[in-house]
């Protein structure tokens, strides 16, 4: 076991974009390199509460990656990216066009068989994911409502501060907590400055 672990993930992303000046196409690519923290067991680490804590986390969201992948190699309809932090993260690294691999540390070690073994099952959904990679491709066109939808944000956000500083800032603000109410408490909010 590896007494100098971290405990932790590690999520390391280089985004590229490019954009062809002839006919204004945008092209990004992704590449995330994901370290994930092992799943010793307790009984063979020798942790103390803390340590305990950690590696339930640490079981918890592996588990939930194990969960998607599995969808995912499965061609399930529902992918539950949204049961972890950790998978919504990973979610355009997984599915879509994205082509994932995955590399496994084992020990040679027999006293580590069991973890060795998980680790390598794990790795098999992996390798059951099928994919339609392909470029990630925004036309001019596409483009241009991406900018005019930043723009309106924009805009809003000014609206928004103006609003705050006005005397319709309590209407504002009840608003708002309307809004972000869910969507079965009732219907959406609406505003009235008349």
């Amino acid at each position: 076991m590896n007494d100098a672990s971290s405990r932790s993930h590690l999520v390391f992303s280089i985004i590229i974009e490019s954009t062809n000046v002839n006919t204004g196409v945008r092209t990004t690519g992704k590449l995330s390199f994901v370290d994930l923290a092992g799943s010793e067991k307790s009984s063979k680490t020798g942790t103390d509460t803390q340590g305990q804590e950690e590696a339930n986390a640490i079981n918890l969201s592996l588990s939930a990656l194990g969960n998607v992948i599995s969808a995912l190699s499965e061609n399930a309809k529902f992918i539950p990216y949204r049961n972890h932090v950790l998978t919504k993260m990973m979610k355009d690294s997984l599915g879509g066009t994205a082509k994932t691999l995955m590399f496994v540390n084992c020990s040679p070690s027999v006293y580590n068989e069991s973890e060795t073994k998980n680790s390598l099952d794990y790795a098999t959904r992996v390798k059951k994911i099928k994919n339609s990679v392909g470029k990630n491709v925004e036309s001019k066109e596409a483009g241009k409502y991406r900018e005019a939808l930043n723009q309106m944000d924009s805009m809003i956000e000014k609206m928004k501060s103006m609003l705050r500083q006005s005397d319709k800032a309590q209407e504002l603000a009840q608003y708002e907590v309307e809004l972000n109410r869910p969507k079965d408490e009732g219907d959406r909010a609406t505003l009235d400055f008349g």
